[in-house]
């Protein structure tokens, strides 16, 4: 049952969600701070923040599969699984309130507030910079429950 669990340590699924949260997670950031003045507007400074922290989670949990799937062997240690359940699903709720609060920010700026607060082009980027973060977000809450499934088995080991 453990060797077929899509989303565990040290198997390929998990690698390309790993991947996914970083990329998604870089291109919230880019979208965010490159060229824009973001640091006017609380929400985008948590958005900012909270990528900044998982960013280098999910790169280091990627080298750390990729690491295992060289040397071809998971990771099925109780105390390590739960570390990474619990900084997964931490991070997966901080993600969610950033992206869910730099959307609705963004959206009244646009739909509220019209050009008085930003531009047509600038707004859009917050509301791109929001979609990225909510991606990254599904792929994080994927890691979170495959990996909080994969924990009851390893606790019957421990």
């Amino acid at each position: 049952m453990e060797e077929d669990l899509p989303g565990s340590i040290g198997i390929s699924v998990s690698l390309a969600l790993r991947l996914g949260q970083a990329l998604f997670s870089v291109a919230s950031l880019l979208f965010m701070c490159v060229g824009v003045q973001f640091y006017a507007y609380t929400s985008f400074c948590f958005l900012v923040t909270i990528k900044g922290l998982v960013i280098p989670w999910s790169l280091t949990l990627a080298m750390v599969d990729a690491f295992s799937m060289f040397v071809k062997r998971q990771s099925r240690q109780f105390q390590i699984v739960s570390v990474i359940v619990i900084g997964d699903w931490i991070l997966s709720f901080l993600s969610l309130a950033a992206a869910c609060s730099t959307a609705s920010v963004s959206d009244f700026m646009v739909t509220e507030a019209g050009a008085s607060f930003c531009d047509g082009k600038l707004c859009s980027r917050y509301q791109i910079s929001a979609a990225m973060a909510c991606l990254s977000w599904s792929l994080s809450l994927a890691s979170a429950l495959f990996n909080l499934w994969l924990l009851p088995s390893l606790y019957s080991n421990f």
